[in-house]
């Protein structure tokens, strides 16, 4: 399951803090299926990290607006209880929707992390048998079924779930350290720069699917609060 602490991983993921990215965990469900169960159209192959960040800016550069769809790349890794698909994506938001999380949870388990580019914004989403257990931005700040379960983990990676934040510890990282805690898989820079990634073109949610939707609003101070909006407010 990992070491009891952050101490031994660093950001793999560090050179693509200002784009931001969503890492998401899936336990026995093949890359291939997973791009079934999220409507994904599949793509080429890619061979390593480089090539797959490549490969999104080429897929950006083929329209003049936004695209409805984003890239995804996934590959297997050994983790606890067997194969784990990693999911890999920049810009999109697979491991963040409910619908598409508790469908990849249902089962098994489903862990994502999300980072929202230059800002100060890291989420966690914890899911069991198409539940929402545990999630969070700042790690006293927690919902879900069962929002202080991981609470003793946490600890012990560095995140106080009390409260105050530790200044010497880097909270991305120990967020990675949870995620480790919680699949078995230890995510590095080699991982991701070696891995073939299969890659699929995965839709936007279409704007009828959603009811509400919540703002993240950080001040100076690194406080947040969370405002959620209805549709007929928009």
């Amino acid at each position: 399951m990992g070491s009891s602490h952050a101490g031994h991983l660093r950001d793999p993921l560090r050179g693509c803090s200002e784009v931001g990215y969503t890492l998401t965990l899936v336990r026995g469900v093949s890359p291939s299926e997973v791009f079934r169960i999220v409507g994904a159209e599949p793509r080429d192959v890619c061979q390593g990290l480089n090539e797959l960040i490549e490969a999104q800016q080429e897929f950006l550069e083929g329209y003049e607006e936004w695209p409805e769809a984003f890239l995804a790349g996934a590959f297997t890794a050994q983790g606890e209880g067997g194969d784990w698909t990693l999911a890999l994506e920049f810009g999109g938001d697979l491991g963040t929707r409910p619908g598409l999380m508790e469908a990849l949870s249902a089962g098994t388990r489903a862990v994502s992390h999300s980072s929202n580019g230059g800002k100060p914004m890291d989420f966690f989403h914890w899911y069991e048998e198409g539940e929402l257990r545990t999630t969070f931005e700042w790690p006293a700040d927690r919902t879900g079924s069962t929002p202080d379960e991981l609470n003793g983990v946490m600890t012990e990676v560095g995140l106080n779930p009390s409260g105050d934040e530790d200044p010497d510890v880097d909270r991305k990282t120990a967020v990675l350290a949870l995620t480790e805690r919680l699949t078995g898989v230890r995510v590095t820079e080699e991982l991701l720069a070696r891995a073939e990634y299969q890659v699929g073109e995965v839709p936007e949610e279409p704007a009828d699917e959603w009811q509400s939707m919540t703002i993240d609003v950080t001040d100076a101070y690194g406080e947040g609060t969370h405002i959620q909006l209805r549709r007929d407010q928009l």
